[in-house]
């Protein structure tokens, strides 16, 4: 098994302690505002034109079929199953502050037992949220490349601008008075830096950190009903986010992830033929007495960087880490999580 190891590497931040830096991001990669999110919408629907490919019948799609007819003005006396239909699943995603007119993209996914929705056109349907209100109207050509790679019959697909938003969700946006920004990753040293960074933009105390993923945010006379200006400017405000020392590591596909200030204890490592002691610089030998040839002396490293840099240098096998990790973990000597997908 081959394994991969990838390993950020950090350097000092004065700015609330001895941290270390991930890199600088801006305010709007880091958090989301409260209210300021997608909705999921859904309905139920018909793609026609298919090729002898669809459900071919069926009591949920006839019995749609047979309605389809009669809003049309026809009136079959009964059903018409057709190998050309298939019963779908249309799903989107109504973007924040959508408006009437706007185009969303849609999924439509077969709920039968069709072999294929390739060529198939989605009759007008109805997309519903969780109030049960139409929110948008979705219909037009399936496109299937790309969905499912290598399947050879295909039974999603997606059109492109296939929905158009009919009702919008209230807001009042540039109304607000307040406003709440929830950090996508807690912590709490992330949140003290944007709090600071904030209220040094605005020259005073109006953001408060509430905890590690919650600042509250007051907005300022001068930006009262101008809060769009506001977070056009806050939201360019660069943060140095901070991380958990952590290491992740997949073992079916060999991936080993290591994040954070990783650090490492005094200890002896011996694994197979390989002997390693991880001591502090100004400790001796054991004894004063000489190596021997399979025993290397580390001075306690700060980062993982270095320890990992070590053991290849001495011939470890990436075979050989996730076991070297497991044990260091357990010893005590390893300061980070670990964790295993």
């Amino acid at each position: 098994m081959k394994i991969f190891f990838i390993i950020f590497s950090f350097f000092i931040n004065p700015f609330y302690g001895n941290t270390k830096q991930r890199g600088i991001s801006r305010l709007k990669d880091l958090v989301f505002i409260k209210g300021v999110r997608e909705n999921p919408i859904l309905g139920y629907g018909l793609v026609i034109g298919l090729n002898g490919t669809g459900d071919g019948g069926g009591e949920i799609t006839n019995k749609s079929l047979k309605k389809m007819f009669q809003r049309l003005g026809l009136d079959p006396k009964e059903e018409l199953p057709s190998k050309n239909v298939a019963a779908v699943i249309v799903t989107a995603k109504l973007p924040p502050f959508a408006r009437i007119g706007q185009k969303i993209d849609v999924v439509v996914s077969s709920i039968g037992d069709a072999g294929s929705l390739a060529g198939g056109t989605l009759l007008v349907t109805p997309l519903k949220g969780g109030d049960d209100n139409i929110y948008a109207i979705a219909s037009g050509p399936l496109s299937i490349g790309g969905l499912q790679q290598g399947a050879d019959f295909p039974t999603s697909g997606i059109i492109s601008g296939g929905a158009i938003v009919e009702k919008e969700i209230f807001s009042e946006f540039d109304k607000k008075k307040s406003l709440r920004l929830s950090l996508k990753n807690p912590d709490f040293t992330t949140a003290a830096r944007a709090e600071k960074l904030i209220n040094q933009q605005l020259g005073g105390k109006f953001a408060m950190a509430k905890d590690s993923t919650t600042i509250d945010l007051m907005v300022p006379i001068n930006y009262q009903r101008k809060v769009v200006k506001l977070m056009a400017i806050l939201e360019n405000i660069k943060v140095n986010p901070d991380q958990k020392a952590k290491i992740v590591i997949n073992e079916k596909t060999g991936t080993i992830v290591a994040g954070g200030d990783v650090t490492l204890n005094p200890v002896a490592i011996s694994h197979g033929s390989l002997s390693i002691i991880i001591q502090d610089q100004d400790q001796a030998a054991p004894d004063g007495e000489a190596k021997p040839a399979k025993l290397y002396y580390i001075p306690k490293k700060t980062t993982l960087k270095d320890l990992v840099k070590s053991l290849n240098a001495f011939g470890v096998t990436p075979e050989d880490l996730i076991p070297i990790f497991q044990t260091l973990k357990r010893n005590g000597s390893l300061i980070s999580e670990l964790e295993f997908l």
